[in-house]
């Protein structure tokens, strides 16, 4: 493939991965879990039981794997290229790995995400381990969502969410473009990972929300056939997504550690660390050793709230002018 033929192919996957939005059922469904009791296991493994759901899915575990063997960020290969394997995108979609697994993911059916277990592993372990992103994200779709996003609401998205920060993107031809009818969501995102340095098509500005975050409604505006939807990340009382142990592979060996809740993560404000799910008991385990965290890509912590509104009054006046 020609650099700019992957330009174009890269494009077009995270257009599709950026507005699924309208796929998510928007109710609350069981909690995701199981996967927490699978071993870390190579990326090879990870994806044999996938074989029958997505045939091509070695071969493409395969090139991703071969493109990761000096990750950024501290990951082990087989962590940054279950990452790369999500961002990749093929043809026929129902057999494209983001596009089932987020589909699976989205299902009542709780059965289906079974095969699935050793790669939710890696692939969450991988990302617990990128530096938290706290900042206005934003992602979109042609078509008019508003009724569907009530003010006050709460509401789940059950997959993967990829955003982007840069507003301009959304704006060109190749997403939303700036005529037609649109939907527009920004969002007070507090526990992204930047995926960029582990994607397929490494000129991406992707920022990757976990399955089965929660939001609040709190803002509304209506543009004509622009409609602007802000939502707040905000804590589930209980787990929606299983807590795990992290584990950090060096030189072949592995330790591990408890990993922190999202809810403590999200409320609380001087958090500097990248833990982002409840402790886990692990008395049954050999003797660990702590991972060391990842730097906090955040606004500083006396400011958050001043910095978003100044951002979010300065993204109306950008969309009032759509």
């Amino acid at each position: 493939m020609t650099t700019k033929g992957k330009k174009e192919e890269g494009i077009t996957q995270r257009y599709l991965r950026i507005t699924d939005i309208a796929k998510e059922p928007l109710d609350f469904l069981s909690p995701i879990c199981g996967y927490e009791k699978m071993p870390l296991v190579s990326l090879e493994e990870a994806v044999e039981k996938l074989v029958n759901l997505l045939p091509t899915i070695q071969s493409h575990a395969y090139i991703a794997k071969q493109k990761c063997k000096k990750p950024a960020d501290g990951l082990s290969p087989d962590e940054s290229a279950s990452i790369m394997l999500y961002t990749m995108g093929w043809e026929p979609l129902d057999e494209c790995l983001y596009f089932v697994l987020n589909d699976t993911l989205r299902s009542a059916n709780r059965q289906k995400l079974k095969p699935w277990f050793l790669y939710l592993r890696l692939f969450l372990n991988g990302l617990l381990r990128l530096p938290l992103i706290r900042d206005v994200v934003h992602r979109g779709i042609r078509m008019d969502l508003s009724k569907e996003y009530r003010m006050g609401e709460t509401i789940i998205w059950w997959g993967f969410s990829s955003c982007t920060i840069a507003l301009n993107v959304l704006q060109s031809e190749q997403f939303l473009g700036k005529t037609g009818t649109r939907t527009m969501f920004t969002i007070q995102c507090e526990s992204g990972r930047d995926i960029c340095n582990h994607s397929y098509f490494s000129s991406e500005d992707e920022v990757l929300l976990l399955a089965a975050t929660q939001f609040k409604v709190i803002g509304y505006l209506d543009q004509g056939d622009l409609h602007v939807i802000h939502l707040k990340e905000e804590p589930s009382p209980f787990p929606l997504l299983q807590p795990v142990p992290l584990v950090s592979s060096s030189n072949d060996s592995t330790t591990s550690k408890p990993a922190v809740s999202q809810t403590k993560s999200i409320s609380s404000k001087t958090d500097q660390t990248s833990e982002t799910f409840s402790s886990v008991n692990l008395a049954s385990k050999p003797a660990i050793t702590s991972v060391q965290p990842k730097p906090l890509k955040t606004f500083p912590t006396s400011q958050p709230t001043n910095l978003f509104r100044i951002k979010f009054f300065y993204f109306l006046l950008t969309a009032s002018r759509l």
